[in-house]
């Protein structure tokens, strides 16, 4: 199976949807939240998968790899406010 480049676009979009970082984008949450999953079990389903990805991600110093992705959702979302404002 390959990698999926659109995982990479979920992380930084998708909120944490229950717990102590409810409303928080996976991509920022803390590493200690991600190990205390990889500790206690990642949920069921895609969200356990994309929890683990972050994981994966944090532990092995990635992070600088969803840097210009973040930067484009900023403009892509600022681009979206401009227009609601018309």
């Amino acid at each position: 199976m390959l990698p999926d480049p659109e995982i990479l676009l979920i992380l930084i979009r998708m909120k944490m949807p229950f717990g102590k970082y409810e409303g928080q984008v996976l991509c920022n949450l803390p590493v200690s939240y991600l190990e205390w999953f990889a500790r206690k079990g990642f949920p069921k389903g895609k969200l356990g998968m994309y929890l683990e990805t972050m994981h994966v991600i944090k532990t092995n110093g990635l992070s600088q790899l969803l840097e210009p992705l973040k930067k484009l959702e900023r403009e892509r979302q600022a681009r979206e406010n401009r227009h609601d404002f018309r």
